[in-house]
């Protein structure tokens, strides 16, 4: 038997998702490949999806999280702002504090599953 266990963290600002794992997601891809139509064919995700989540994400916060480039002859581009590079460093930070503060209470429940 496998199990698995997933925190999945979301931060509202009104109605809307701030943060969250798929806007995360996108950061990371971004940070790492440094196109949003990169990190949306990484991702599996259209590059429609990816624009609105990053958009999202960039009006609920005072600061940007990505900036970009237009395309042309030298190409575009798209880096994380060091507001993004913040949210990814406290998004993980939190998501490792919750999985060690309930590991042993996970622990107790898997115990409890069948085999």
């Amino acid at each position: 038997m496998k199990t698995r266990v997933q925190f999945r963290l979301r931060i509202y600002r009104d109605d809307s998702i701030a943060f969250g794992p798929g806007k995360i997601a996108v950061l990371e891809a971004v940070a790492e490949t440094g196109s949003i139509s990169a990190a949306a064919r990484q991702l599996g995700m259209s590059y429609r999806r990816a624009w609105m989540l990053i958009d999202e994400m960039n009006n609920a916060l005072s600061s940007p999280a990505v900036n970009t480039a237009a395309g042309g002859s030298r190409g575009g581009g798209t880096a994380l702002t060091p507001v993004g590079e913040e949210i990814v460093k406290h998004y993980r930070a939190i998501e490792n504090a919750a999985r060690l503060a309930t590991a042993a209470d996970v622990r107790a429940l898997t115990r409890l599953l069948a085999p």
